[in-house]
Protein backbone atom coordinates (compact mmCIF):
# COMPACT_ATOMS: atom_id res chain seq x y z
CA UNK A 1 0.00 0.00 0.00
CA UNK A 2 1.84 3.61 -1.05
CA UNK A 3 1.61 5.63 1.72
CA UNK A 4 3.69 8.91 2.97
CA UNK A 5 3.97 11.44 6.09
CA UNK A 6 2.06 15.11 5.37
CA UNK A 7 2.11 18.12 6.93
CA UNK A 8 0.54 21.11 6.11
CA UNK A 9 1.06 24.54 6.83
CA UNK A 10 -0.68 27.87 6.67
CA UNK A 11 1.48 30.49 4.43
CA UNK A 12 1.73 34.26 5.15
CA UNK A 13 4.31 34.85 2.27
CA UNK A 14 3.46 32.71 -0.42
CA UNK A 15 6.21 34.00 -2.77
CA UNK A 16 9.18 34.41 -0.32
CA UNK A 17 8.52 30.77 0.48
CA UNK A 18 8.45 29.92 -3.38
CA UNK A 19 11.83 31.17 -3.53
CA UNK A 20 13.08 29.49 -0.47
CA UNK A 21 11.65 26.28 -1.75
CA UNK A 22 13.08 26.09 -5.58
CA UNK A 23 16.41 27.72 -3.60
CA UNK A 24 16.87 24.80 -1.77
CA UNK A 25 15.16 22.06 -4.01
CA UNK A 26 17.61 23.70 -7.37
CA UNK A 27 14.01 23.34 -8.95
CA UNK A 28 11.43 25.64 -11.24
CA UNK A 29 8.42 22.92 -10.22
CA UNK A 30 5.88 22.87 -11.98
CA UNK A 31 2.25 24.82 -11.84
CA UNK A 32 -0.65 22.71 -11.81
CA UNK A 33 -4.66 23.68 -11.76
CA UNK A 34 -6.45 21.15 -9.97
CA UNK A 35 -9.81 20.82 -8.75
CA UNK A 36 -10.84 17.95 -6.18
CA UNK A 37 -14.43 16.58 -5.91
CA UNK A 38 -14.94 14.86 -2.16
CA UNK A 39 -17.59 12.21 -1.76
CA UNK A 40 -19.44 11.18 1.15
CA UNK A 41 -17.97 7.83 1.76
CA UNK A 42 -18.08 6.04 5.43
CA UNK A 43 -14.42 5.39 5.91
CA UNK A 44 -11.50 7.95 4.88
CA UNK A 45 -11.90 10.36 2.22
CA UNK A 46 -12.43 10.02 -1.65
CA UNK A 47 -11.93 12.61 -4.22
CA UNK A 48 -12.00 12.73 -7.77
CA UNK A 49 -9.03 15.07 -8.86
CA UNK A 50 -9.23 17.13 -12.52
CA UNK A 51 -5.48 17.77 -13.28
CA UNK A 52 -5.99 20.57 -16.41
CA UNK A 53 -4.92 18.92 -19.17
CA UNK A 54 -4.37 15.62 -18.10
CA UNK A 55 -6.18 12.31 -17.10
CA UNK A 56 -8.13 12.95 -13.69
CA UNK A 57 -7.35 10.88 -10.83
CA UNK A 58 -9.38 8.86 -8.09
CA UNK A 59 -7.96 8.98 -4.80
CA UNK A 60 -8.88 7.02 -1.69
CA UNK A 61 -7.08 7.79 1.37
CA UNK A 62 -6.80 7.47 5.45
CA UNK A 63 -5.19 10.26 7.25
CA UNK A 64 -5.51 11.41 11.03
CA UNK A 65 -6.43 15.12 11.53
CA UNK A 66 -3.36 16.01 13.48
CA UNK A 67 -0.82 18.79 13.37
CA UNK A 68 2.46 17.89 12.54
CA UNK A 69 4.00 14.71 10.38
CA UNK A 70 1.03 12.37 10.10
CA UNK A 71 1.21 8.73 8.20
CA UNK A 72 -1.51 9.06 4.99
CA UNK A 73 -2.16 5.69 3.28
CA UNK A 74 -3.62 5.85 -0.04
CA UNK A 75 -4.65 4.25 -3.07
CA UNK A 76 -4.99 5.75 -6.68
CA UNK A 77 -6.54 5.11 -10.30
CA UNK A 78 -6.37 6.66 -13.23
CA UNK A 79 -9.56 8.40 -14.48
CA UNK A 80 -10.01 8.96 -18.52
CA UNK A 81 -13.62 10.18 -17.74
CA UNK A 82 -13.64 12.45 -15.24
CA UNK A 83 -16.75 14.56 -16.16
CA UNK A 84 -18.57 11.06 -16.60
CA UNK A 85 -17.05 9.50 -13.01
CA UNK A 86 -18.11 12.54 -12.05
CA UNK A 87 -21.68 12.31 -12.33
CA UNK A 88 -21.48 8.34 -11.50
CA UNK A 89 -19.93 9.24 -8.16
CA UNK A 90 -22.61 12.15 -7.04
CA UNK A 91 -25.26 10.02 -7.93
CA UNK A 92 -24.18 7.11 -6.15
CA UNK A 93 -22.66 8.48 -3.04
CA UNK A 94 -22.75 12.57 -3.07
CA UNK A 95 -20.48 15.39 -2.81
CA UNK A 96 -19.47 16.46 0.36
CA UNK A 97 -17.24 19.48 -1.35
CA UNK A 98 -14.94 21.38 -3.84
CA UNK A 99 -11.47 22.14 -3.73
CA UNK A 100 -10.13 24.57 -6.25
CA UNK A 101 -6.53 25.55 -6.33
CA UNK A 102 -3.47 26.55 -8.27
CA UNK A 103 -0.33 24.40 -7.28
CA UNK A 104 3.50 24.70 -8.01
CA UNK A 105 5.00 21.45 -7.25
CA UNK A 106 8.55 20.95 -6.52
CA UNK A 107 10.43 17.30 -5.96
CA UNK A 108 13.51 17.74 -3.27
CA UNK A 109 14.54 13.83 -3.24
CA UNK A 110 11.75 11.60 -2.16
CA UNK A 111 9.52 14.84 -1.07
CA UNK A 112 6.76 16.95 -2.99
CA UNK A 113 6.54 20.32 -2.03
CA UNK A 114 3.44 21.96 -3.16
CA UNK A 115 2.70 25.55 -2.64
CA UNK A 116 -0.56 26.01 -3.16
CA UNK A 117 -3.05 28.90 -3.40
CA UNK A 118 -6.79 27.57 -2.45
CA UNK A 119 -9.89 28.93 -3.69
CA UNK A 120 -11.83 30.87 -0.65
CA UNK A 121 -8.97 29.91 1.90
CA UNK A 122 -5.66 31.66 0.93
CA UNK A 123 -2.08 30.18 0.61
CA UNK A 124 -0.29 27.21 2.23
CA UNK A 125 1.97 24.68 1.69
CA UNK A 126 2.16 20.49 2.28
CA UNK A 127 5.01 18.51 2.46
CA UNK A 128 4.82 14.73 1.04
CA UNK A 129 7.54 12.20 2.09
CA UNK A 130 6.73 9.16 -0.20
CA UNK A 131 8.04 6.23 1.57
CA UNK A 132 9.68 3.10 0.32
CA UNK A 133 8.61 -0.30 1.45
CA UNK A 134 11.59 -0.35 4.08
CA UNK A 135 11.16 3.14 5.26
CA UNK A 136 9.76 3.81 8.72
CA UNK A 137 7.01 6.78 9.16
CA UNK A 138 9.74 7.95 11.74
CA UNK A 139 12.20 8.25 8.88
CA UNK A 140 9.60 10.10 6.90
CA UNK A 141 9.00 12.44 9.89
CA UNK A 142 12.61 13.51 9.82
CA UNK A 143 12.66 14.17 6.39
CA UNK A 144 9.84 16.60 7.33
CA UNK A 145 11.39 18.04 10.26
CA UNK A 146 14.41 18.98 8.60
CA UNK A 147 12.95 20.36 5.12
CA UNK A 148 10.43 22.35 7.55
CA UNK A 149 13.31 23.61 9.04
CA UNK A 150 15.34 24.81 5.78
CA UNK A 151 11.93 26.25 4.67
CA UNK A 152 11.21 28.18 8.03
CA UNK A 153 8.04 26.38 8.77
CA UNK A 154 7.03 27.03 12.14
CA UNK A 155 5.10 24.44 14.43
CA UNK A 156 2.81 27.46 15.11
CA UNK A 157 1.55 27.54 10.96
CA UNK A 158 0.98 23.71 11.06
CA UNK A 159 -2.54 22.68 10.64
CA UNK A 160 -4.51 19.09 11.34
CA UNK A 161 -7.37 20.02 9.27
CA UNK A 162 -7.99 18.91 5.06
CA UNK A 163 -8.44 21.74 2.90
CA UNK A 164 -12.14 20.39 2.28
CA UNK A 165 -12.88 20.22 6.45
CA UNK A 166 -11.31 24.19 6.29
CA UNK A 167 -13.76 24.85 3.10
CA UNK A 168 -16.90 23.56 5.49
CA UNK A 169 -16.02 25.00 8.67
CA UNK A 170 -16.10 28.62 7.28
Amino acid sequence: MPRNVEIKARVADLQSLIARTRDLAKDQGLLIEQEDTFYNVPAGRLKLRNIKGEPGLLIQYDRPDQAGPKLSNFHMAQVEDVENMKIVLSKALGVRGVVKKSRLLIMLGQTRIHLDDVEGLGHFMELEVVLGDDQTVEYGQQIASDIMNKLEISENDLLHSAYMDMLLSK
